[in-house]
């Protein structure tokens, strides 16, 4: 597969930063949603006897509720603007998500670690969640 010219790729993200402006990007317009709702939809494949551990777990803290509820921020991002570009988004992303691995070249690696909220997304989400 040839690879895509640099100019051409530079000239791509300008008509997309056109459509979409980085001042777009900060905007956060969600609609109505039932948060208690998303979140029993988001149970209903989980170990029953399980889930009062998770959402004590999640009443923690802050930083724990956002862990348990990427399908929260999902609803609320669905609505905002973004480029149409679609990555296999972690969907999760936040600092407990990175770590260090090795390669199969053996080097040390600094990336994401943990995909199991991974989605089709725009990219925007995962900086957004970040």
């Amino acid at each position: 597969m040839p690879l895509t010219p640099t100019r051409e790729l530079l000239d791509a993200g300008r008509r997309l930063r056109g459509a979409v402006p980085r001042k777009a990007l900060a905007t956060l317009a969600t609609g109505p949603r039932d948060p208690l709702g998303i979140l029993d939809e988001q149970n209903a494949g989980r170990l029953q006897h399980l889930i009062p551990l998770r959402t004590e777990r999640m009443s923690q803290s802050s930083f724990a509720f956002y862990r348990g509820t990427a399908a929260l921020m999902a609803a609320d991002l669905a609505s905002a603007p973004h480029t149409g570009q679609l990555v296999a988004a972690c969907g999760d992303a936040h600092v407990s998500n990175f770590g260090l691995y090795a390669s199969p070249q053996r080097t040390l690696v600094f990336d994401l670690n943990d995909f199991d909220e991974a989605a089709w997304a725009p990219w925007e989400w995962d900086l957004k969640r970040l």
